[in-house]
């Protein structure tokens, strides 16, 4: 390629550019230094060869090495979407509240371990849980609570929850009736990603193949009912926090979204029906330039799998969009304002990669849940990077350096090497159950963790540059009453509903999950009837079954 050639593809984007500010203008009318030195909205090698198209390209263009957006945070921010959610749905309201009060722009909802596997608050099985890692949903009258005076058509809201994440999302979308929203004008995400709990967290209910269904029949409920809904994050995250590398993280992400990907076109959905509203969701991690890289390199390799392999034809097809969170594992219980220090490094490691909405962890998280000042510190660390560091002044600041585009060319071929062996052993669902990714992440977890203990891997505060003596930081505690309570909510609700309707709505998804069809709208029928997500979950492990680790 020419120089002539690449400028007139330069100056040809640069006008496309211009098209798009004449509807959703940047940020500011000029970005400058501090020094007052303009800074241009891309910058480009001199010197152009042959590669720099194939490999690199433009933001907002094919393979999006450089961004998903032609204008990236010149035109928007990434949304700050803390993560938040404990004890009841009242108290989590008030936290949702408080964070959109601080500048948070999007909701993201914990949910508790219960609610993540299917259970009443009620159920024996959640005895001592209730409200402890979220809050406690137990039906669309929680779900009212939860979202009282926040506006649904103006909010975008993330859930993470994945087996009963039909459940969930049909509450919201009930909700939003409620409150005159139609589904069509609802926004968000949910996780709703099972491959991973088989893979590295452990919340599922049902075996791969009815979980599978349920995935599908939300791609196609969503795409027709629910169109601008994220119908699923597919997860690197938690395979990070299991112990895997950068390299493993990406490889089974996407090795992951290839097998929904091939459910989708197995159930007769077409690709640009559903491709669009498929997402990711990556972890933040401490090593600064390779996290960058990461991100680079897997936008990359999404775009050429969607265009190339499976013949995806819209450009939203090819985007692979991100959410991230900084490392959970990476925080120290020892003096944890260091993690302030390090979720910095990650969150900015985020910025600089092109994520389009970040969590940022609290201090206090490696010994309970955030306190309120702990939220909003994590809150201030996004709010600084956005408007003090210029780093979102200009596209991809960081392409170009010999270190990031190597680090991102060998990602890519490390990451492609893994999908290979994925794919000759059938795919993610064959290599999940075959147990292949859990070792290799168990595996490369505890070399981690004896690197450590021998003091080869440096963790300050913790292996290193101890202290001997720690004040202990004042922490969050739920209410040790909140099971009995909710309890109590649950009896009364069970008291004054319809329940000849409930067992008739059950009934009806009872028959439905013996058969075929889309179960969506009999879930939604179900919820809008307040069956609990206990029942509703107790019908399909009757039709599905329960799946168990080998």
């Amino acid at each position: 390629m020419s120089t002539k050639n690449f400028t007139q593809l330069y100056q040809e984007w640069q006008a496309e550019v211009a098209k798009r500010l004449e509807k959703t203008p940047e940020r500011k009318e000029r970005f400058a230094t501090s020094s007052d030195i303009e800074v241009d909205n891309l910058y480009v090698p001199q010197q152009i060869d042959d590669a720099y198209m194939e490999k690199i390209g433009f933001p907002g263009e094919y393979p999006y090495t450089r961004g998903v957006q032609p204008t990236m945070y010149r035109g928007r921010l990434w949304t700050m979407r803390q993560y938040a959610g404990f004890g009841s749905a009242e108290e989590t309201n008030q936290r949702f509240r408080y964070l959109l009060e601080q500048g948070q722009t999007g909701l993201s909802v914990a949910f508790d371990l219960p609610t993540q596997i299917g259970y009443d608050s009620d159920d024996p099985m959640a005895a001592g849980e209730v409200g402890k890692v979220g809050v406690a949903i137990d039906s669309l009258e929680d779900m009212e609570t939860l979202l009282q005076g926040i506006p649904l058509d103006k909010v975008s809201t993330s859930m993470t929850i994945n087996a009963p994440a039909s459940v969930l999302l049909a509450m919201y979308i009930a909700v939003g009736e409620k409150q005159g929203v139609p589904s069509q004008k609802l926004a968000g995400t949910i996780q709703n990603d099972i491959l991973k709990e088989y893979i590295a967290r452990g919340t599922y209910i049902f075996p791969p193949q009815p979980s599978m269904r349920l995935i599908t029949d939300i791609f196609a409920f969503c795409a027709e009912h629910v169109p601008k809904w994220n119908t699923i994050s597919i997860s690197g995250y938690h395979i990070r926090e299991a112990g895997a590398t950068a390299v493993q993280e990406v490889a089974f992400t996407l090795a992951d979204g290839i097998a929904y990907v091939e459910a989708a076109l197995q159930a007769g959905l077409d690709i640009d029906q559903f491709a669009p509203q498929l997402s990711f969701f990556f972890n933040g991690h401490n090593y600064f330039f390779e996290e960058i890289a990461k991100f680079r390199a897997a936008r990359r390799i999404w775009a050429r799998l969607m265009r190339e392999r499976y013949g995806a034809k819209t450009p939203k097809s090819w985007q692979f969009r991100v959410h991230t969170q900084t490392g959970g594992s990476t925080l120290t219980a020892q003096q944890p304002d260091n993690n302030i220090v390090r979720v910095t490094l990650q969150a900015l490691a985020a910025v600089l990669g092109g994520t389009q909405s970040l969590h940022t962890n609290s201090r206090d998280e490696a010994l309970a849940l955030p306190t309120e000042e702990s939220a909003r510190i994590a809150l201030r660390t996004q709010q600084i990077i956005a408007y003090e560091s210029g780093v979102a002044d200009t596209i991809d600041p960081l392409a170009g350096s010999y270190y990031v585009e190597s680090l991102t060319d060998q990602i890519e071929l490390k990451v492609l090497e893994y999908m290979e062996k994925i794919e000759q052993m059938g795919g993610a669902v064959a290599a999940v159950e075959a147990g292949y990714m859990q070792r290799e992440i168990h595996k490369q977890a505890y070399e981690t963790q004896r690197r450590i203990e021998r003091g080869e891997e440096l963790v300050v505060g913790m292996n290193c540059f101890r202290l001997e003596h720690e004040a202990q930081p004042e922490l969050h505690r739920v209410d040790p009453a909140l099971g009995r309570k909710q309890t109590e909510k649950l009896a009364a609700l069970r008291a004054r509903r319809d329940n000849a309707l409930v067992e008739q709505t059950l009934a009806q998804l009872r028959q439905g999950a013996a058969g075929s069809e889309n179960l969506m709208p009999l879930i939604l029928d179900c919820v809008r009837h307040y069956a609990t997500i206990g029942e509703i979950c107790g019908v399909l492990r009757q039709v599905f079954g329960e799946y168990r680790a080998v």
